[in-house]
């Protein structure tokens, strides 16, 4: 067991470095609670990317945010230009004096972050891939086989806080915004999108269990994949509506609470419904449910037993056993024999 860091005084400035993605950050809430009850004078402030940004604005427990485009990041047509600005915002988080940086993510672009922010303690897991673990000062061993969140609370014990209990501390959003007021008065939530291609059970067969459910199906996406949740739609017989793309990050954070329960892939989403302890039933394909899947006891992951899975796969292999394998009636008997003391899934039973 590693020893826990002994600080030569408390810190008065912490970096957090995660800038992505939305479930990742979300997975990162509890990480930011256990700190700031450790460190109540402390100024904390967090790299995010832009356009996951609005998810942390406002909030009470962050004094800044630190804004960066990854896609401007990669940009060569102006290489000039987009060293100039990365080395503008290096600067820019040096000039801060942090006292402890700690790096959530384990890539090269964040143990560079780290790095540049001048920190006298820099932290890190030291599995951390892509050179990273280069750039920090105390490498913490967080493991693998092991629920993000549990990884990142690692990082915090060493740093002397108390990581046994598990909050997620959001920031403000509307409780009760318009687009909830247009929803049915008890509904699923849906969602059939992923980041990863591989990671997307089929949309068609989103749409047939929708239709197979006692409530309403409320279908969520980004505004990107408007088109999935329209094919969604389209095999539901009638039993689902679609906001996909109409809602901001802390409007759906409003929409998930208010569900009985939520269906989806591995997704962003997901990691808020059950930070929201709205039960949720995620299909799994090639990603690995110990690492990524919904966090605590209430959640159920469906998932084909197979040799080749988990796989981490980002587009779906020849045979993509691992989804293909999966009927609506497997996903929907599972919903069922889980809930069905609380439902009569019956169609001449919905609720409207």
């Amino acid at each position: 067991m590693q020893r826990e860091l002994i600080f030569s005084k408390s810190p008065r400035k912490i970096l957090i470095i995660k800038p992505s993605s939305l479930g990742d950050i979300v997975h990162s809430l509890p990480f930011l609670d256990a700190v700031k009850r450790r460190f109540p004078e402390a100024q904390i402030h967090w790299v995010v990317a832009r356009g996951l940004h609005t998810f942390l604005e406002d909030h009470p427990l962050i004094d800044r945010l630190w804004i960066f485009d990854k896609d401007r990041w990669k940009r060569f047509c102006n290489l000039k230009n987009t060293i100039r600005e990365i080395a503008g915002f290096f600067w820019a988080v040096k000039s801060q004096n942090f006292d402890v940086s700690v790096d959530l993510s384990g890539l090269l672009r964040s143990g560079l972050i780290i790095m540049a922010s001048g920190a006298r303690y820099k932290l890190g897991f030291k599995e951390s891939d892509e050179g990273s673990p280069l750039f920090y000062t105390h490498k913490i061993v967080g493991g693998v086989e092991i629920h993000a969140i549990d990884r990142y609370l690692k990082i915090a014990a060493f740093m002397g806080c108390d990581s046994d209990s598990i909050r997620y501390p959001f920031a403000p959003f509307p409780e009760n915004p318009a687009i909830c007021r247009n929803l049915p008065s008890e509904y699923i939530v849906m969602a059939p999108s992923a980041g990863k291609d591989a990671n997307r059970w089929p949309s068609d067969r989103f749409g047939q269990l929708a239709a197979k459910l006692p409530l309403p199906v409320v279908v969520i996406s980004s505004s990107a994949d408007v088109p999935i949740a329209q094919h969604v739609l389209s095999y539901s017989e009638g039993n689902a509506i679609s906001i996909a793309g109409q809602t901001t990050l802390k409007e759906l954070i409003a929409v998930i609470r208010k569900a009985r329960f939520f269906i989806s892939n591995d997704t962003g989403p997901m990691h808020i419904a059950a930070a929201c302890e709205v039960p949720v039933f995620a299909i799994f394909g090639p990603a690995n449910p110990i690492r990524t899947g919904p966090y605590g006891a209430i959640h159920t992951v469906i998932q084909e037993d197979l040799d080749c899975a988990p796989c981490y796969r980002r587009k779906a292999c020849d045979d993509w056993k691992c989804m293909n394998n999966l009927t609506v009636d497997k996903v929907f008997n599972t919903i069922r024999d889980k809930i069905g003391e609380i439902f009569t899934f019956s169609s001449e039973n919905r609720s409207t």
